[in-house]
């Protein structure tokens, strides 16, 4: 498949990095969200994006006028994959909201439409199934910021035709990023360690063995990772990774229980950086 359109469904922070990424390979793209100041909220960050590659060097103004043209927003899933050849869904991690997706833009997406999922965790397969034809649909999960990580978990679900890979693979390679092929799982590879290794660090602060600035220097300087887990848990949003956990701890069991602490800073709207307040404040 030749593929010049993509929608994203979603304009929050994964969504309109995976925007970002698309008209930077040179996509035309649509960015579907809920309303208009969603929309517009995913625009003003990918135009503060741009401005930053010019301002480094990395993009001309005449490239990012280019960039800029390639981008339309929406708030109807109609219109933004009415041409699209493939439809990457980037909502919140709630399986019906995303099934509830993939039902309404496979009514409008052209037949040979390529679907894909930003999940970090959920059933592929699952989303697959609303699908008339199953096979189309697979997994690409992006990482954030998007503009700068270079991996995407390509998914293979049950019925993943490896046409549906081969686009997903195609398109990966022209917006810049590395791939790797993952059989459906749990997590698949990256989130499934992430979360435990997260959710161990939580277990750590809630028994005092460390501080949360000390376990983090800790895994940085020790284990060479480029943020400690308290970092990336503020980044990511805990209100996301107690929902991934949850959803491992359901599917894989006992080793996946969120610890307490983690728990009660969700309960206590200590988010992360999205609210300026998580395990550390900003």
């Amino acid at each position: 498949m030749d593929v010049k359109r993509i929608a994203v469904l979603g304009a929050g922070t994964m969504g309109h990095g995976i925007a970002h990424a698309a008209i930077t390979a040179g996509y035309h793209t649509a960015l579907y969200d809920i309303s208009d100041a969603a929309v517009a909220k995913g625009q003003s960050a990918i135009d503060a994006v741009i401005t930053k590659s010019i301002e480094l060097g990395k993009a001309t103004d005449a490239a990012a006028a280019s960039m800029r043209a390639r981008l339309r927003t929406t708030t109807s899933i109609a219109d933004a994959v009415r041409d699209a050849d493939v439809v990457i869904e980037a909502a919140p991690e709630k399986i019906d909201l995303k099934l509830a997706l993939f039902r309404e833009a496979e009514a409008a997406a052209p037949s040979q439409a390529v679907f894909a999922s930003n999940t970090s965790a959920l059933s592929i397969t699952d989303m697959a199934a609303v699908l008339a034809n199953p096979g189309r649909l697979g997994g690409m999960h992006f990482f954030n910021p998007v503009h700068r990580m270079k991996l995407i978990e390509v998914v293979k679900a049950l019925d993943t035709t490896p046409e549906t890979i081969a686009v997903m693979q195609d398109v990966a390679a022209k917006m810049g990023k590395e791939t790797v092929l993952v059989k459906e799982s749990p997590g698949f590879v990256t989130s499934r360690i992430n979360a435990m290794i997260g959710n161990e660090a939580f277990y750590m602060l809630q028994e005092g063995v460390a501080s949360a600035r000390d376990i983090d220097k800790a895994l940085k300087l020790g284990l060479n990772h480029p943020m400690g887990p308290f970092e990336l848990v503020d980044l990511v949003g805990l209100d996301t990774r107690l929902s991934i956990l949850q959803y491992l701890h359901r599917t894989l069991g006992e080793k996946f229980r969120p610890c307490p602490l983690l728990e009660k800073h969700v309960a206590e709207g200590r988010l992360g950086r999205k609210v300026g307040r998580g395990v550390y404040d900003y």
